[in-house]
């Protein structure tokens, strides 16, 4: 499933390129790059879902997030999320690019994503879709767009 969303973002939604608006043609264009169906309507729903958390009827809880709460992890999440997952999460907050909502959004998009172990680089990529979708968070977007694409090199002489 993550697969797909990569590919969507990749696509679609980073490049700017029109995205297909019938669900049915973009399944099929899916399926053309070799995604099968079962896959494809779980990263569509993924998307759903998170089009879904920015609606406080939907979820309430984001509403109601202290802006300075500090967020312990449950052991679940703590299985799904290494030290170094946690630790860039907490290093984003601090520097502003996400908050404490935009923080649950995305902590909550990773548990969706039903995988036992989360790559950093994953997560990078999870938090750059999630702001994608909020609306007013295009500084932190571009932000962590620079994260991810200005990184040094491994080796710096």
């Amino acid at each position: 499933m993550f697969d797909i969303l990569m590919y969507l973002f990749e696509n679609y939604i980073h490049s700017e390129a029109e995205i297909f608006t019938e669900e049915n043609e973009l399944t099929d264009e899916l399926v053309r790059a070799g995604f099968n169906k079962p896959e494809i309507y779980k990263a569509l729903d993924w998307l759903e879902q998170l089009a879904d958390l920015q609606q406080s009827d939907v979820c309430p809880y984001l509403n109601a997030q202290p802006q300075h709460a500090t967020r312990i992890y449950t052991d679940s999440e703590c299985q799904m999320l290494s030290t170094e997952c946690r630790g860039f999460l907490m290093f984003i907050e601090q520097i502003g690019v996400i908050n404490t909502i935009t923080r649950e959004m995305v902590i909550d998009r990773l548990c969706a994503l039903d995988k036992p172990f989360i790559h950093l680089e994953d997560l990078k990529w999870v938090v750059l879709m999630v702001l994608f979708n909020v609306p007013g968070s295009e500084q932190a977007y571009a932000q962590m767009e620079d994260l991810i694409f200005d990184e040094p090199a491994d080796v710096l002489h």
